[in-house]
C-alpha cells in the first residue's frame, strides 16, 4: 500500500526522490480519506515550491485539500493529463496519478520525511485515534 522507495510527509504527500528532482503525489490514505477526485488545481512550472506550505489543491465529492510540498524547489514539471482525468489519483495514486515535479532546493529537507514502515505506522495511529 506504500512502496518502499518513496518518502511520505504528515500531510499524506509521497515524494520519488531521483538526483535533485522529487516527484509529488498524494499518498492512497489521502486518496481514499477523500473519495473520488473530481478536479487538481495544480501549481505552475517555473513556480516556487515551499516545503509545508500549499503547492495547489485536491478537489472531491466529499471535500476540498491543500496539496503541501514536501520540499522547497522550483517546480519543472506538472501533470497535466490530470486536467482531463483527476481520477487517476485515485485509480494510480503512485504512478498516473502523481502531481508535480521539483527541483530541490535543500536536500537535507529530505530527512525530514518518514519511510514507508513509518509511514504506514503513522496511518495506523491516526487510524487508531479516529476509532477511539
Amino acid at each position: 500500500m506504500y512502496p518502499g522507495d518513496l518518502l511520505y510527509s504528515e500531510t499524506h504527500q509521497w515524494a520519488r526522490v531521483e538526483q535533485d528532482v522529487v516527484t509529488v503525489g498524494i499518498t492512497h490514505y489521502a486518496q481514499s480519506q477523500l473519495g473520488e477526485v473530481v478536479y487538481v488545481d495544480l501549481p505552475q512550472t517555473e513556480d516556487e515550491a515551499r516545503r509545508g506550505e500549499p503547492l495547489g489543491s485536491v478537489e472531491s465529492v466529499k471535500a476540498v485539500a491543500d496539496i503541501n510540498s514536501p520540499v522547497t524547489g522550483r517546480v519543472v514539471q506538472v501533470n497535466t493529463s490530470l486536467d482531463d482525468a483527476p481520477e487517476q489519483i485515485n485509480q494510480d495514486c503512485y504512478g498516473t496519478g502523481w502531481l508535480a515535479k521539483i527541483e530541490v532546493s535543500d536536500p537535507a529537507e529530505l530527512r525530514s520525511l518518514m519511510n514507508a514502515q513509518q509511514y504506514a505506522q503513522f496511518v495506523e495511529e491516526l487510524s487508531e485515534q479516529k476509532d477511539a
